[in-house]
């Protein structure tokens, strides 16, 4: 008996997939503070300032105070305080500090390209 062998269609040129837009989504947020530090007020505050001017309308920002749930910072592998936490838009993302570097903040929200010099 004779195996047929499966047809494979080349496809001309390079198979690219389409990249999605920015800010094609909602964004997913979640912000993990220490109280009323200066530190924690300094990222809610840079934090809204950058949501309003990039992503407005486009996100949902949730601020978690781990000294009144703790126990929310295990699922998402909190070690430092502030962590903002992407979840969506994938790839899920963790940046770590008071949001007071607006282009880290933006390149890690992946709404800024990376500049090349």
């Amino acid at each position: 008996m004779k195996k047929n062998k499966p047809k494979i269609k080349e496809t001309p040129g390079k198979f690219e997939l389409p990249v999605p837009e920015r800010n094609q989504g909602k964004y997913t947020l979640r912000l993990y503070i220490t109280g009323t530090t200066n530190r924690s007020v300094m990222a809610i505050t840079n934090l809204k300032k950058i949501c309003e001017e990039y992503l407005e309308g486009l996100y949902d920002l949730e601020v978690i105070d781990l000294y009144k749930n703790p126990n929310l910072a295990e699922g998402d592998q909190i070690i430092a305080s502030p962590t903002l936490i992407k979840k969506l838009p994938l790839p899920f993302r963790r940046i770590i500090g008071d949001m007071s570097n607006t282009e880290n903040v933006l390149l890690g929200l992946d709404i800024r390209e990376v500049k090349k010099s």
